[in-house]
């Protein structure tokens, strides 16, 4: 392998032959003294022969400096689909560059190696500078390899963005990750045999090797997982309103790939760990003792089995989804990821609440999303029994219609409920989502508490007082007369009204606001 790939033999016999005839010119050149030792049997002549290829290395890479660099710059104006001349060129520079001062180092220190009868240290010397001959040229082979992949790669998506296909956008990303994790490997693989190690290494090196082969094997399972779910995922859109069928393919698919994850790591260790004998008997023993072993581990991993279980069954059923909105112990939030084993629900505060996946399936919850993202808000006010309903319609008409978080489906206004002291007022409206019900929730409640403040002040909440007069006859206290007086015919205020203008008086200022 080593004389195939490099060429060493022929390089061996034509750097002696070339070397022996400018020894020869050197000798003829500077007289006897190119033939005096320096050290070793290595002469004069044999370090001007080394110079000689030394200045020929830089030759011959200035000129394919030139060439190379001459080429890039006639093909860079190629239209983008036709660079395919730039970028080989591109690629093929940096490994030539390289190759070619590797075998002029090699044609360099040649003389100084071979020259006379090698001894012991020499022959050291030797073997290794063979081997590293041989790797460097190997290394710079496979990089010139792992960068035209890269060319063939852009290649490839230039070919697929032409295609209407949506196969090819999926595989050709895959096999150029594919490509770039394989070739590493199979560098590593490849290379051992240059460095002729020990037959002791072997078992060491079969076992690696193995691993690697595993591992990258694995990676490529990992980037066809990651690859497909996001070719699935392109289709839909969870930003859009109507997102309902976009998370449920987005839940679905971000928890299989997740347990797809979880499987190939898992044979990933266990192929890896099978490699070594040790562990295989061991494994035989808990085959052995699978019974009790088997019933201590699901008593253990309980909790932990139920959630995985309940993964699968949030994925087919999908009680929640990515994005759905949820009151989890009196919290609302946003479903934001969804593990094999636990929720995280964003809550409106920026707080984040882990719940494992089990209590979805066990225990009640509140999910304004499940069907659709649409919501009926309502918003509560309390207001005197004198407030006209139909003036409030009206007003209420013109604070909601125009607004533009309704979504134009249904509003009302009812009263809801009444006590001795006031009635309860309650509006209705529909909304896109949960976000705008809110917000449009607050700006009915502001706009109307203003109008009722602006137009009808006697209709706020405020107390009664029954006073003598006809039978039955109930007075309503009016704000002019003073804060808790109630005025009756001819002008006079009656005892019970003086008594709770002076409770009024002694309350807290929130009280007496509150006081009619």
């Amino acid at each position: 392998m080593n004389t195939s790939l490099t060429g060493k033999n022929f390089l061996d016999r034509f750097s002696t032959s070339v070397t022996e005839h400018m020894s020869g010119w050197l000798k003829h050149w500077f007289g006897p003294g190119a033939d005096q030792r320096i050290f070793g049997a290595v002469t004069w002549a044999d370090v001007g022969v080394a110079l000689c290829f030394v200045v020929l290395v830089l030759f011959v890479n200035l000129v394919a400096l030139g060439y190379v660099r001459g080429k890039l710059h006639k093909t860079a104006q190629a239209p983008e689909g036709e660079k395919i001349s730039h970028h080989v060129f591109h690629a093929l520079g940096k490994p030539l560059y390289a190759l070619i001062w590797i075998y002029g180092i090699y044609f360099a220190a040649t003389p100084l190696l071979v020259k006379g009868k090698p001894d012991e240290n020499t022959s050291v010397l030797r073997e290794g500078f063979d081997k590293a001959f041989n790797l460097a040229v190997f290394a710079v082979l496979f990089w010139a390899f792992f960068r035209f992949t890269r060319v063939l790669e852009a290649r490839l998506m230039v070919w697929a963005a032409r295609s209407d296909s949506r196969f090819d956008d999926l595989f050709v990303p895959l096999l150029g990750k594919c490509l770039r994790v394989l070739l590493p490997v199979l560098g590593i693989i490849f290379a051992l045999p240059l460095l002729n190690l020990p037959p002791d290494y072997a078992g060491i090196l079969g076992k690696g090797t193995s691993i690697l082969l595993i591992v990258a094997v694995a990676v490529i399972l990992f980037q066809s997982v990651n690859l497909g779910e996001k070719a699935v995922l392109t289709k839909f859109d969870v930003k859009v309103s109507d997102n309902l069928r976009a998370r449920k393919i987005y839940t679905q698919v971000h928890v299989i790939s997740k347990v797809a994850y979880a499987i190939i790591a898992l044979f990933t260790i266990a192929s890896v760990l099978m490699l070594f004998a040790e562990v295989r008997q061991f494994g035989a023993s808990i085959l052995a003792s699978a019974g009790v072993i088997g019933i201590v581990i699901g008593f253990a991993a309980q909790k932990t089995i139920s959630n995985l279980f309940a993964g699968f069954q949030i994925a087919m059923t999908q009680p929640i989804r990515l994005d759905d909105v949820v009151i989890v112990e009196n919290e609302w939030g946003r479903v934001e990821e969804i593990t094999l084993t636990y929720v995280i629900v964003h809550i409106w505060d920026d707080r984040r609440l882990v719940v494992p996946l089990s209590y979805f399936i066990e225990k009640p919850f509140q999910n304004w999303t499940r069907a659709s993202a649409q919501l009926l808000g309502s918003v509560y006010l309390w207001v005197d029994f004198t407030l006209p309903l139909d003036e409030v319609r009206a007003a209420l008409k013109k604070i909601i219609e125009p607004h533009p978080l309704w979504d134009k489906r249904f509003w009302n206004l009812q009263v809801s409920d009444a006590t001795e002291k006031t009635m309860q007022l309650r509006v209705l409206a529909t909304t896109a989502d949960s976000s705008k019900g809110w917000d449009l929730r607050c700006a009915i409640r502001e706009q109307l508490i203003a109008y009722v403040q602006k137009n009808h002040p006697n209709s706020l909440p405020r107390f009664r007082t029954e006073i003598g007069g006809p039978p039955g006859g109930l007075l309503l206290a009016q704000p002019e007369a003073g804060v808790g007086q109630a005025t009756v015919p001819g002008g006079r205020s009656s005892v019970a009204g003086r008594e709770a203008a002076d409770d009024a008086n002694h309350a807290p200022d929130s009280q007496a606001q509150g006081a009619g």
